[in-house]
């Protein structure tokens, strides 16, 4: 019996080494609008990069939505050169930032790509990816905790930090879901998610190369594009809340959308959450369910609900294989059963990361001292182990009048009211209470918002008296980041 490391992606393994093509190996794998690569030229364009990359540190990949970035990517992996997905949307001074603390041997771009200052400054090489290669080397898996990729976080809390994600953490997260949503090779996943990032990048390309199944990406999410792909023989679609959202608004008077996301066999949201409005309408108009999962940079996916979508509402799912998770309160006792207390999430697992890059103070803050990572997230869990998320700890959790209450759970009874298109839920000073609830509402018609006292009225009725708004502030739209996640800390009046 072999004693080496299984190969990161099977499929591409066995198309490099044929010598002759197979129904597998001809089997697509990557699909970005008209330009389609087979698993046979994807291992070929792979491989080939994959021989320049040999002995560099590190490298930087210019990460726009397209076949180069993807082939770009999986050429690190194939030469165990631990990459740096860029945002290309990225401000000059973040990007300085990201070079100089990651300090990348080289950039990986496509062709004609103009790269700002800090990566134009580096070596670069062009990625092709047509497929036009002769079958080349074999490449042997590197060790489970050699570093595969490193993605910087939003940067909330100062300069963003790289976050060292092994090839074990890919591995454990990937079979994970699997195995939660019966993923297999004969699933085509749509999306039209950035690919700097965990759900765009690991799950939604490495994780249908990893099963040896396809991607479809859209370039541009549309509705028009998802009902395309899903009509077309794709069988699941992930996507984010703000996609789903516009999903919600179209298909009741979109029959042929509403068809084709009947035909998927998963509907997954996932980044933030979802509200319950959008989860109805979706389903009254589809039959479908829209699952969600749980996850963040630094433990990639934690929990999952099940492929039939069959959990509470507002359930992230139970923890996936592998995964220990606890809730904590302040005082670092376990909580939680009753699916009223809150706590904070803590895991551990092979899926979480090494280490932030260059940084041993925040990694070492990062953790407890028998080894459970610090999520940030505080969360209710039920006595099954499903788990609803209900914010952030820094921002999302209101000590009220000697309560502590999630913003989360406002926001979605907030967002069942006909008078509030969009919502987000803060907390402010209050000499009596600690902290008031502070609303802050993008209006169905701005002509008319709804006052405070109606949606104070709308919440106490939905929850408790002392989770109603105090405040309310309108505007014409929330600060969002690339992901659709609310920026709550640009919020002020």
């Amino acid at each position: 019996m072999s004693d080496r490391t299984p190969p990161l992606f099977p499929a591409l393994a066995a198309a490099s080494a044929g010598s002759e093509p197979t129904a597998a190996s001809a089997r697509p794998a990557l699909a970005f609008g008209e330009r389609t690569l087979s698993y046979e030229e994807l291992a070929h364009s792979a491989g080939a990069l994959a021989t320049q990359l040999k002995g560099a540190s590190r490298v930087a990949v210019w990460a726009t939505p397209t076949v180069e970035t993807s082939v770009a990517v999986v050429a690190a992996l194939l030469a165990g050169v631990p990459a740096v997905p860029v945002n290309p949307k990225v401000g000059e001074r973040e990007l300085t930032h990201i070079v100089a603390d990651s300090e990348p041997a080289l950039v990986l771009a496509g062709r004609g790509d103009v790269l700002p200052g800090a990566l134009a400054a580096l070596p670069r090489i062009e990625v092709e990816a047509s497929g036009a290669y002769e079958p080349g080397d074999a490449w042997p898996e590197p060790a489970p905790e050699r570093p595969a990729l490193i993605v910087y976080t939003s940067g909330t809390t100062g300069p963003p930090k790289g976050t060292v994600l092994p090839r074990r953490a890919l591995v454990a997260t990937l079979d994970a879901l699997a195995e939660a949503w019966e993923w297999t090779a004969e699933d085509v996943l749509v999306h039209g998610l950035p690919l700097f990032h965990v759900h765009g990048l690991i799950l939604g390309v490495l994780g249908p190369l990893r099963r040896g199944g396809t991607v479809r990406h859209l370039g541009r999410f549309s509705t028009d594009g998802v009902a395309r792909e899903l009509s077309a023989g794709a069988t699941m679609l992930f996507g984010v809340p703000t996609m789903y959202h516009r999903i919600a608004e179209t298909v009741e008077g979109d029959p042929a959308l509403a068809k084709a996301l009947s035909g998927a066999r998963l509907l997954v949201s996932g980044s933030a959450a979802l509200p319950q409005r959008d989860h109805s309408r979706i389903r009254a108009a589809t039959g479908r369910n829209v699952i969600e999962r749980y996850g963040m940079t630094e433990t990639l996916m934690n929990t999952a609900m099940g492929f039939d979508g069959e959990n509470r509402p507002g359930s992230v799912g139970r923890p996936l294989g592998g995964v220990e998770l606890r809730l904590v309160d302040e005082e670092g006792r376990e909580c939680g059963g009753d699916y009223e207390t809150v706590g904070e999430v803590q895991v551990r697992g092979a899926n979480l990361f090494t280490e932030y890059l260059n940084r041993p103070d925040a990694t070492a803050a990062a953790f407890t001292e028998d080894g459970w990572f610090r999520t940030g997230d505080m969360a209710v869990q039920d006595e099954d182990g499903n788990v609803r998320i209900v914010g952030r700890k820094a921002t999302d959790l209101i000590k009220s009048g000697g309560y502590k209450i999630g913003a989360g759970e406002i926001e979605n009874v907030l967002l069942e009211h006909p008078g509030v298109r969009d919502v987000a839920v803060t907390g402010e000073p209050d000499p009596d209470l600690g902290e008031r609830i502070v609303a802050w509402i993008v209006p169905s018609d701005p002509e008319q918002p709804p006052s405070v006292g109606e949606l104070a009225d709308h919440v106490a009725a939905q929850l408790a008296p002392h989770k109603r708004p105090r405040v309310v502030h309108h505007l014409a739209e929330l600060p969002r980041n690339d992901m659709g996640k609310i920026m709550k800390k640009a919020l002020h009046v």
